[in-house]
């Protein structure tokens, strides 16, 4: 009974030393992955990056992991439009079956999805908030981007009308939607402008725009957008997504 109890204690001392040294292997891996991905994307902080499941070094050995979660507070998106770019809050994203090099110079997930937030003040620089003839003696600009509830966006248009200002802003509600890599955003109705006739194709000059986004981390896509009180929630996915290298 004596060699059994010692010999029990022995494997627990043993069980407890080997998730110690797996714990701190994986808090070591995935500051070298973070740091990896911020030169990787140019990123002006270092990510979050979690390295799911246990043990680590099993995963570690076999050169694959199961599930790695990464988070990044703040990410500048090319617009395609002279060197422009778009702020990206909080994105998160889940990569899985994410295949590496030893020394994390390289790392590809096989799949990924996540979500992200472009606040309204963002999307808003793309808005047409240059004031712009849309009639004769009629002038309208957008002023500001909301959420307007069920999904949409409300569309703030301020208008001049034969040089009298409007006392209100008019608000329109938009939906926002996914075309090819960027956000659209199209009027649902047209609004009236103190009660001049207007054509349709002028109007939508101010109330309808797009925001293209042509570069994710790693290569993730657009997947779906929905007005929410913060700004526009956006799904991204991707497959073969490159982390580093």
């Amino acid at each position: 009974m004596r060699a059994l109890r010692i010999f029990l204690i022995v494997v627990v001392i043993l069980g407890v030393l080997f998730v110690i040294v797996d714990r701190v292997a994986v808090h070591f891996a995935q500051g070298q992955a973070a740091d990896r991905l911020r030169t990787t994307e140019n990123l002006s902080a270092t990510p979050d990056v979690s390295i799911n499941g246990f043990p680590f070094l099993t995963q570690l050995a076999g050169g694959s992991l199961d599930d790695v979660e990464v988070g990044i507070k703040d990410y500048q998106s090319a617009t395609g439009t002279d060197g422009r770019s778009i702020r990206i809050d909080d994105l998160n994203a889940h990569m899985k079956g994410v295949e590496f090099a030893g020394d994390f110079s390289s790392a590809t997930a096989a799949t990924a999805d996540g979500t992200a937030t472009i606040a309204y003040d963002e999307l808003l620089k793309t808005a047409k908030s240059d004031t712009t003839q849309v009639a004769p003696g009629v002038t309208a600009r957008v002023v500001g981007l909301s959420d307007g509830g069920n999904g949409k966006i409300k569309v703030s248009v301020e208008a001049t009308v034969l040089g009298a200002k409007l006392p209100n802003p008019v608000s329109v509600l938009s939906t926002v939607t996914v075309k090819g890599d960027a956000v659209q955003v199209h009027a649902d109705s047209l609004p009236k402008l103190g009660g001049v006739n207007l054509a349709e194709d002028r109007v939508r000059e101010i109330t309808d725009f797009q925001q293209a986004i042509d570069q994710l981390p790693g290569g993730i896509k657009l997947d779906k957008v929905q007005a929410a009180p913060d700004g526009v929630e956006i799904t991204v996915k991707g497959s073969n997504v490159r982390l580093a290298g």
